[in-house]
């Protein structure tokens, strides 16, 4: 955490966490985290200077994977979570998340792109650090490719075969199944950020900035969620949950509040009102 690393400085309430995406010099969005000895007013000067550098700076909680790391877990979790029950396969997937949902990367070609050296380690710590909450659990399948060195396209394999001349596969382009998939994904995704803001790791607006600078999502969660309507996505949730019983479909407190006002995350007005 940046606060135990502040611990072992000398001076640690002059000290704060900034976290830059890869690769940095092209990537505008930072993650500024300040310690629980960070002195008061530290952190709002760090993001100006942040800004100074042409950058795009959030807020976030010191907590396990900040903002990004945390709130994008289910992108790949869910994903592989429906391979596994044999409810599609990976080129399908991919396909219902890109063409279907407008995320630039499938979960498994964008999981393959970052290494899965990387990726699954980094699902593993989260998975830790939060105490081994089931919602960002890791998976056996993509445990097995890392633990076999299929890292993915730095290796030549992952889930997809990145030799010359290796077969591809083709997705079974059935939209009535791709939207179950990129709805299942997606109210897993805006739970995890209703989730976020519901404990303060960081505001709406940086919410929305992170996820849509940081990992090039199509538009912010909570916006997609108030397209969708709160109530819509608890749903989806609530129909994961009676379907399977697994915690990790636990319903965020504010998603369900706002589901049974009738209420959005970006607006005050009531649901009912809104054309």
């Amino acid at each position: 955490s940046i606060t135990s690393i502040a611990a072992a400085c000398q001076r640690p309430e002059r000290f704060v966490g900034i976290h830059f995406f890869n690769p940095a010099p092209l990537m505008h969005l930072v993650e500024v985290i300040p310690a629980v000895q960070t002195r008061a007013g530290l952190a709002e000067e760090v993001k100006a200077l942040v800004q100074n550098w042409r950058k795009r700076p959030v807020l976030a909680q010191d907590t396990p994977g900040f903002i990004v790391n945390r709130v994008a877990r289910p992108f790949y979790g869910e994903a592989i979570r429906i391979l596994e029950e044999g409810i599609a396969d990976i080129a399908t997937i991919d396909w219902a998340l890109t063409e279907l949902g407008g995320f630039r990367m499938g979960p498994f070609a964008l999981m393959d792109f970052i290494g899965h050296d990387v990726n699954y380690r980094v699902t593993e710590s989260v998975f830790t650090a939060f105490f081994y909450d089931p919602r960002y659990r890791p998976s056996f399948t993509q445990k097995r490719l890392f633990e076999a060195g299929y890292y993915g396209r730095k290796t030549g394999r992952g889930f997809y075969d990145y030799a010359p001349g290796a077969p591809q596969p083709q997705p079974t382009k059935d939209e009535s199944l791709g939207y179950i998939i990129l709805n299942r994904v997606l109210a897993m995704l805006i739970n995890e950020a209703a989730e976020a803001l519901y404990l303060r790791v960081a505001s709406a607006p940086d919410l929305e900035l992170a996820m849509t600078t940081g990992v090039n999502y199509p538009q912010g969660l909570l916006a997609w969620a108030d397209e969708l309507t709160p109530l819509q996505v608890l749903a989806t949730l609530d129909g994961l949950y009676a379907e399977y019983h697994d915690d990790r479909y636990r319903a965020s407190p504010l998603l369900r509040r706002l589901g049974r006002n009738h209420q959005y995350f970006l607006s005050h007005e009531p649901a009912a009102t809104r054309q």
